[in-house]
């Protein structure tokens, strides 16, 4: 199978960007979405962004649409989420996640994707 490795995580200040990067490893990915989710604590694992493989269609959660943008690399098999303007709100662990199989489940939920990388964290300060 495909491995991720995320990076790009740190602290920054409200208002300032990031950008995250998911590596993949071991075969050329063949799936059907590359996602990306994010944990805080206390707080269930949410969507925030995917891209479907085939053709590169881009679809956001609302709480980031307008500030992150997810792109991918082909040539270098990684993805990336781009985030502007972070909040402190933004801040949690952020995991990137791939949909190798079809299993009934939609791109919102964590459960549609069966790889995913270690995580990496984000803080925003206020």
């Amino acid at each position: 199978q495909v491995q991720l490795v995320e990076s790009g995580g740190g602290l920054v200040q409200a208002g300032g960007s990031l950008r995250l990067s998911c590596a993949a490893s071991g075969r050329t990915f063949s799936g059907y979405a590359m996602g990306w989710f994010r944990q805080a604590p206390g707080v269930e694992r949410e969507f925030v962004a995917r891209l479907s493989w085939s053709n590169g269609n881009t679809y956001y959660a609302d709480a980031v649409k307008g500030r992150f943008t997810i792109s991918r690399d082909n040539a270098k098999g990684t993805v990336y989420l781009q985030m502007n303007s972070l909040k402190p709100e933004d801040t949690a662990v952020y995991y990137c996640a791939a949909a190798t199989a079809l299993n009934g489940y939609t791109i919102y939920n964590s459960r549609a994707y069966n790889i995913w990388g270690q995580g990496t964290q984000v803080t925003v300060s206020s």
